[in-house]
């Protein structure tokens, strides 16, 4: 099953709209969406390693538009949609205690959890909610996304071929690997903020 689902992906990475997918990926996983846009972008680069800066960009832009939405949501829209996000990730009990310190440290914070598998989306919300500096925020989330697509980008442009054959050996559990981090990001969201 894995593999047809792998097998798919590569095929749809291939597609000539696939940039549009990965624009809208990176954007709604930075505000509201669970999945990583590295589940797009690894194999549209597995697919056409020449692109691999071009979709990087494409991921780092639309993933910082997609993260001053939620700064949007948590400046604009706590008390209707920004509360109910944080009580669906389970961050609402420890926000208001999380605040206090968030905006001696906020550029610091977004930075750390924008290059990790920590849902950015929870960092975005609470960067509005706790209103930290617009500047110092857009900032932060420019030069944390950029590193990790660009990193994955850089990664992936350079060993090509090996990587995709490692992929497509290990499949399985990299997948597993994949689902704990996506799970542990959400785990790391309860008990750590």
């Amino acid at each position: 099953m894995l593999r047809r689902l792998y097998n798919w992906t590569m095929s749809l990475a291939a597609h000539r709209r696939a940039s549009w997918g990965l624009a809208g990926v990176s954007f709604a996983e930075s505000s509201f969406f669970p999945i990583p846009p590295d589940v797009i972008l690894i194999p549209m680069i597995l697919a056409d390693r020449r692109k691999a800066f071009r979709y990087a960009v494409i991921a780092t832009v639309f993933s910082v538009l997609g993260g001053l939405a939620g700064y949007a949501i948590g400046a604009f829209l706590f008390e209707t949609v920004g509360r109910p996000l944080l009580e669906f990730y389970g961050a609402l009990d420890k926000f208001a205690e999380f605040s206090l310190r968030y905006n001696e440290e906020g550029g610091w914070i977004v930075f750390f959890f924008g290059v990790t598998p920590f849902p950015y989306k929870v960092i975005t919300v609470a960067s509005g909610a706790t209103a930290l500096n617009l500047v110092t925020f857009t900032a932060a989330s420019v030069a944390a996304r950029g590193l990790r697509f660009f990193l994955v980008a850089a990664l992936l442009w350079w060993f090509g071929e090996p990587i995709r054959r490692f992929i497509e050996r290990y499949l399985g559990i990299l997948v597993l690997i994949f689902m704990v981090c996506l799970v542990g990001g959400f785990v790391a969201v309860r008990y750590f903020l």
